[in-house]
């Protein structure tokens, strides 16, 4: 009885885990173990670029997550007003510790 309900703790630990919002993190591919990529989000009709701005968040074990990484923290922590393209950096590491940043170019 007491190895069934340790197995049990086991198995809902590792399902918890692995769908916690650090396991998910946005990312084009998976990485189960290790995960730093970074990609696109969307692009305007608004000429060159002199500013970058960025926001990010984090997650601990996927169970906190905290920040804001909205666009508009990104626009404000550049000082841009006019959004030429925006892309993302993701990171995650063994679903433990996972960061999401985006990053906003423009005027």
């Amino acid at each position: 009885m007491r190895r069934t309900v340790a197995y049990l703790v086991l198995l809902l630990f590792t399902t918890a885990l692995l769908t916690g919002c650090a396991a998910m993190a946005v990312s084009p591919v998976t990485g189960t173990l290790y995960a730093d990529v970074a990609g696109p989000v969307t692009a305007t009709s608004n000429p060159g670029y002199s500013k970058v701005g960025t926001a990010s968040c984090v997650s601990y074990l996927g169970l906190i997550a905290t920040a804001d990484a909205s666009i508009k923290a990104a626009m404000e922590n550049g000082g841009i007003t006019k959004v030429h393209h925006v892309d993302y950096k993701s990171s995650n590491i063994l679903g433990l510790y996972a960061e999401y940043t985006v990053i906003v170019y423009g005027e």
